[in-house]
């Protein structure tokens, strides 16, 4: 064969290719048993056409994949491959199933350096996505088990092939493809001596993915979701009406461009200290808090008529004596959760008697997954974690800095807990001055939304920024989906890495919600 009248082409085969077809089985599978009958060939065609691949080179028939839809509950579990198919019947092809099953996929001795299998796996994957299933299945061979059986169990071999410490020209091929073994079958081609009748149940799962909801309830979420984050410019208020017509303003404008949400500033309200400027620090962050339940109540009905989710920055809120750092969640559909801070400054508790707050969770949106960490909470990797191993896909920080090295150690960790965690992270902070009112008369920030740093995402994992210390919106669309894309098959897969078997986070409190 010369490389270079070499011209192949991928398409599906036709009850025409089965003397080829058959042809090329004997030769790949001499060992059990050959070709299979020209009715099974036909009625697998004729049930699943899409699922029925040929390479040809110059019309010569050298690689070949086989594939059926099956119900995944029934095939994730034990099987053989008797159960799908045998020389006089296809058995368990549904149309209505929400898995492929990877019956065979075979190539040519000749053509084994063109990487033909991978091209098929691929087709097939591509197959998955467009009929929006839910996985592959694929029973696997162990065909070099057979020399190693006396040595070690079909577990050990197994385990020592996924270690690359052995090699198995059927289940070292499936690992590159990123198939996941998932159980050992027993018994599943039993005329296979190679294997010892022993196969591999592999899966690979579509990312992409979206099955069909089964009822009303729950959110259906958005994959691609627009961002708006508030650079707000402190300034005087004369009274709580006054500092809601101020943020009913970037709402409204918000809204307008159709954002999904609207993050606020930490201590957004804070212009409402200056109402009564001689009170002490401890006493002032107390009479700012009188004004938290006004405030939540009217941007839940902002989020509502503006039809926005809004990320209430933070306030303070007193309860049982003590004063919390909270920021609210008010989603557009009425309903309002919320997030306090966990870890104080020690400005924040040596002026204002703050307390930490003592649970962290991921709260449910119809536009994703979202997690808050207000300001110095996003220095302390550990929560970040935590949200992640929750499915986090937006994490918003609102913060307060007064100093340029205070916001960049805001921005450092919120871009650090944006790569590790694989999710884009969203800060907001304040600018300008408010002179009179203590411990928050000066402010420094560059608003930004930051995403992981791969192929996928921006050069410099920044997708939206704003003019540092300058009042603005900054609009920022994520995709959802290349999340999934990144945690699958990205150039470094950091929660998929992680050491579980040598290390491993603990959310100790009682009441965290995960």
């Amino acid at each position: 064969m010369a490389e270079d009248s070499v011209k192949l082409r991928l398409r599906p085969l036709t009850a025409a290719d089965y003397p080829d077809l058959a042809a090329l089985m004997d030769i790949v599978y001499a060992d059990i048993g050959g070709a299979w009958s020209m009715d099974t060939v036909k009625e697998l065609i004729e049930l699943f056409p899409d699922g029925q691949l040929g390479i040809v080179d110059n019309d010569e028939l050298v690689a070949a994949a086989l594939t059926i839809k099956v119900k995944y509950d029934r095939f994730s579990n034990p099987h053989r491959y008797e159960d799908l198919i045998t020389d006089s019947q296809v058995h368990s092809h549904d149309d209505d199933g929400d898995a492929l099953y990877g019956l065979d996929v075979f190539v040519h001795p000749e053509f084994r350096g063109y990487r033909l299998g991978r091209r098929l796996y691929e087709a097939r994957k591509e197959l998955c996505r467009e009929e929006n299933l839910r996985a592959i299945l694929a029973g696997g061979r162990l065909p070099g088990y057979g020399r190693h059986a006396d040595q070690m169990s079909a577990l050990e071999y197994i385990e020592q092939v996924q270690r690359q410490k052995i090699y198995d020209p059927i289940l070292s091929f499936q690992l590159a493809n990123d198939f996941d073994v998932k159980r050992l079958l027993k018994r599943y081609l039993p005329e296979d001596e190679d294997s010892r009748g022993y196969a591999t149940l592999l899966e690979w799962d579509n990312i992409l993915y979206m099955p069909e909801p089964d009822d009303d309830e729950g959110y259906v979420s958005k994959t691609l979701v627009r961002l708006g984050v508030v650079q707000r410019r402190m300034r005087t208020v004369h009274s709580v009406e006054d500092l809601l017509s101020q943020v009913e303003f970037f709402v409204d404008a918000m809204a307008e461009y159709r954002a999904d949400f609207a993050l606020l500033p930490e201590f957004f309200s804070a212009p409402l200290m200056g109402l009564d400027r001689d009170l002490p620090s401890i006493e002032a962050i107390r009479f700012l808090a009188g004004f938290t339940d006004q405030i939540r109540d009217a941007l839940s009905d902002m989020a509502v008529s503006y039809n926005i989710n809004i990320i209430a920055g933070s306030m303070p809120l007193i309860e049982e004596g003590n004063v919390y750092n909270i920021a609210y969640l008010c989603r557009r559909d009425g309903t309002v959760e919320e997030q306090r801070k966990i870890h104080i400054t020690p400005g924040e508790r040596r002026d204002w008697g703050i307390e930490g707050g003592d649970e962290l969770q991921v709260f449910e949106t119809d536009a994703g997954r979202v997690g808050i960490l207000i300001c110095y909470d996003v220095e302390f990797p550990e929560l970040g974690r935590i949200l992640a191993e929750q499915d986090m896909e937006i994490l918003f920080v609102p913060f307060w800095t007064d100093t340029k090295n205070g916001y960049l150690r805001v921005r450092h960790c919120a871009q650090a807990r944006a790569i590790e965690n694989e999710c884009y992270v969203a800060i907001s902070g304040s600018c300008g001055v408010l002179p009179g009112v203590d411990n928050v008369d000066i402010q420094y920030a560059q608003s930004a939304v930051f995403s992981p740093s791969d192929f996928y995402f921006p050069h410099d994992a920044i997708i939206s920024e704003a003019v540092a210390n300058t009042e603005m919106l900054v609009f920022a669309d994520v995709d959802l989906e290349t999340l999934k894309l990144l945690n699958k098959e990205g150039s470094v897969t950091n929660l998929r890495d992680r050491r579980h078997d040598v290390y491993r986070l603990k959310w100790r409190h009682k009441h965290n919600e995960t």
